[in-house]
């Protein structure tokens, strides 16, 4: 895939590679779609320049659009890995540690390393879709270091003109009408770090709140159970539901204040539990990277986001906020 210079602001120029055998670090692009044949002309060129260069590249999307890319690349398919966005990516969260993954097993000091990822889709909910658009913010401060290109592809016929306004901003270079360009809303990785703050939606109906307090988590998890398994989470779920509890809780006690608040209700097919508490996480990774082994702390998010469907945090001026959600199976014919 040979960049067009001439479609990119100068600035920029000395940001991107001109094919594989250049060196210019880590580049996380945006690419506008209508329709099979652009999301087809849009990657399929980005796939043969990996594979002409003979350098590993990950292409992580939906089982359809992976059957149309391994049609078109006939026997060369082989030579792509794929995997299954809505596997990978169920809860956003857990999609920056498989890049991650991807790249401490193959990078090396000469060669560079390809991906694309389709995080949002239109059947997204609303709240799976404000966290993959946090984690689409945060791709561009994990990866600082490596040589590594990464394509995200928008379907600009099913997604709101609102979301692509989003890509717009947390994606430095995008491609649209076969052109390369830098995006002007885009503000930056330091402006991308702060705090996550955008509110979070009220509860369809006022739950009942628990406060706890040091030597009150037995308590609170009883209360939990009790009312997750009202809420029809079945009893293997809700165990999972209680050990992400405990984490948040645990963190609440430790870095809280020394406590906090525990509410659960059910929202369509998802019982959430939420948990608040008067601290503040300024790590804006926390929960999304895989601890070290001898790591003394922030296990509790990355725990939290392995067994729940989603995970919400935010900071706000009154503490912290983390919601658990947990989808309840639907009931067997």
């Amino acid at each position: 895939m040979s960049i067009d210079f001439n479609a990119i602001e100068p600035a920029a120029r000395d940001r991107i590679t001109d094919g594989p055998a250049g060196h210019g670090g880590y580049r996380h692009e945006a690419l506008f779609y209508a329709g099979r044949n652009e999301f087809l002309s849009g990657t399929l060129p980005f796939v043969r320049e990996a594979l002409a260069a003979d350098e590993p590249i990950l292409v992580v999307l939906d089982e359809t659009k992976i059957g149309q890319l391994r049609d078109e690349l006939n026997g060369d398919g082989g030579r792509v890995m794929f995997a299954n966005m809505a596997e990978v990516g169920s809860n956003p969260a857990r999609i920056i540690q498989a890049w991650q993954d991807f790249l401490d097993e193959h990078a090396t000091a000469d060669n560079r390393l390809w991906g694309i990822g389709e995080p949002i889709w239109a059947g997204r909910s609303a709240a799976e879709l404000a966290e993959c658009q946090r984690h689409e913010e945060l791709l561009n401060l994990v990866f600082s270091d490596p040589e590594f290109s990464l394509l995200c592809p928008y379907d600009t016929d099913a997604l709101d003109p609102a979301v692509i306004d989003k890509a717009r901003r947390s994606h430095p270079f995008v491609r649209e009408s076969g052109a390369l360009r830098t995006s002007t809303s885009y503000p930056g990785a330091a402006a991308l770090s702060a705090p996550f703050d955008d509110p979070l939606p009220e509860p369809p109906d006022a739950p009942s709140v628990l406060i706890f307090q040091v030597g009150g988590l037995r308590d609170a998890r009883s209360w939990v159970a009790a009312r997750a398994g009202a809420a029809g989470l079945p009893a293997d779920r809700t165990a999972d539901l209680l050990l992400a509890v405990s984490e948040i809780a645990t963190n609440s006690l430790t870095h809280g204040g020394g406590g906090g608040t525990v509410s659960v209700w059910r929202e369509d097919s998802t019982v959430v539990c939420e948990v608040h508490d008067g601290g503040r996480i300024s790590d804006p990774l926390v929960g999304r990277r895989r601890p070290a082994r001898d790591a003394t702390g922030g296990r509790g998010l990355w725990i939290a986001n392995q067994v729940c469907e989603l995970v919400q945090v935010r900071t706000f001026a009154t503490g912290t906020t983390v919601r658990l959600h947990m989808r309840v199976p639907a009931e067997p014919r």
